[in-house]
């Protein structure tokens, strides 16, 4: 784990912000689902940079989102921040075990597509813990509105981190060859 420098917090506070921009403009909508990029910055940070700046950045863009997106600060805010960092940790843990091996993940598309789609599982879980929670602290817990559409979240979240993917894997290489990753 490497220290916080003013390099990774500008990297953080840039990601960061790209991340409430793809979430806030970038979306596609068809019925229900939503699909946005904004996890596109979490999981290039997780593949260059490791578990703690993407979780940094997840943190961050996803505080800035609930300022913006009408939220504010609730008795619940915390626990929403946590979803889209669990992605950052799941694929940046995977990246950093990937390093060691001098061969990075971004390298190996079929272990970089299961981990990004194994991120997205993570985060729909972790999100749906939230759901429930949120439900109970605010009263309005039923078993069909925080479970009721859990298999579809699910296939949406794997639909749109292989999607993610598709773009982060090679952007990740081609900003490693250019220098721009942590040794």
């Amino acid at each position: 784990m490497s220290k916080l420098n003013t390099r990774a917090l500008c990297r953080i506070a840039m990601l960061a912000a790209l991340y409430v921009l793809l979430n806030n403009t970038i979306a596609i909508k068809a019925g229900n689902l939503r699909i946005t990029f904004a996890s596109l910055p979490v999981v290039v940070s997780a593949l260059l940079f490791g578990p703690m700046e993407s979780a940094l950045t997840a943190l961050l863009g996803e505080f800035i989102n609930q300022l913006i997106g009408g939220y504010g600060i609730t008795a619940t805010t915390a626990l929403w921040l946590i979803p889209p960092a669990v992605r950052g940790v799941v694929i940046g843990a995977a990246a950093l075990a990937c390093q060691r091996t001098e061969r990075p993940l971004e390298c190996r598309p079929i272990l970089g597509y299961a981990v990004c789609v194994l991120g997205a599982l993570c985060t729909t879980l972790t999100n749906t813990a939230v759901i429930a929670a949120d439900a109970w602290i605010y009263h309005y817990y039923s078993k069909a509105y925080v479970f009721g559409e859990l298999l579809y979240r699910l296939g949406s979240g794997v639909l749109i981190a292989v999607i993610v993917a598709t773009a982060a894997l090679p952007m990740a290489g081609l900003l490693r060859r250019q220098g721009l990753a942590r040794a």
